[in-house]
């Protein structure tokens, strides 16, 4: 390398060690700024896959720290699924509760399928009751809500009425404005390609 090269290489350098001493100073400013804590209502939507997975990643990010977990799962029934297995090796820091009785497009039976929705917000409701759980998963409630089997202000009102520190993370596609503006986190997946298009059937570890 010659000199000139040389040079120009530590001078790069410097420029870089420059610009991320800045932006590290506004990060860390930006950051120390944040002084609240609370429970956090957080909304997985979007007609992308991931929604569910990234809840039970929170809740296995939960489990970490010894805290406890309470899944409701709307509309799915009660499919022996992979994280369900594996969450459930956390002994009694999870509960789940499978709820559903399968997708509307399966029953066929609107009556049925609301009351099955009524039952599970009640085992909700009393999970988020609870000062003792940290994390309440509500999974495909945005389904439920979309074919209003439950009353959307209800169920807002309960969320609002749980304990300061509880998080609740709820799921589901087509979710709706009210729950978004209520919302302290809401995630959209983008659905930019997917295997069952190229007929590839759903597989044991990926979808379930």
């Amino acid at each position: 390398m010659s000199n000139a090269q040389h040079s120009t290489t530590e001078q790069d350098a410097a420029r870089h060690k420059e610009k991320m001493r800045k932006r590290k100073a506004v990060q860390d400013q930006e950051v120390a700024s944040k002084t609240v804590e609370k429970g956090l209502l957080l909304v997985n939507t979007g007609p992308g896959k991931g929604k569910s997975t990234a809840a039970f990643g929170l809740a296995l990010r939960m489990l970490g720290y010894d805290r406890r977990v309470v899944v409701v799962q709307f509309i799915k029934g009660a499919w022996h699924t992979g994280e369900r297995r594996a969450l459930e090796r956390f002994g009694d820091l999870v509960e789940w509760h499978s709820m559903g009785e399968g997708f509307t497009w399966e029953t066929q039976d609107r009556a049925r399928d609301v009351a099955a929705c009524e039952r599970a917000w009640q085992v909700a409701k009393q999970a988020l009751a609870r000062p003792d759980v940290a994390l309440v998963v509500l999974d495909e409630l945005n389904i439920a809500l979309r074919y209003e089997y439950l009353d959307i202000e209800q169920v807002l009102a309960d969320i609002a009425a749980r304990p300061k520190a509880q998080h609740v993370v709820v799921t589901g596609r087509n979710a709706r404005q009210p729950l978004l503006d209520a919302a302290d986190l809401v995630t959209e997946m983008t659905l930019v390609k997917h295997h069952f298009k190229a007929g590839i059937k759903a597989q044991e570890g990926v979808e379930f």
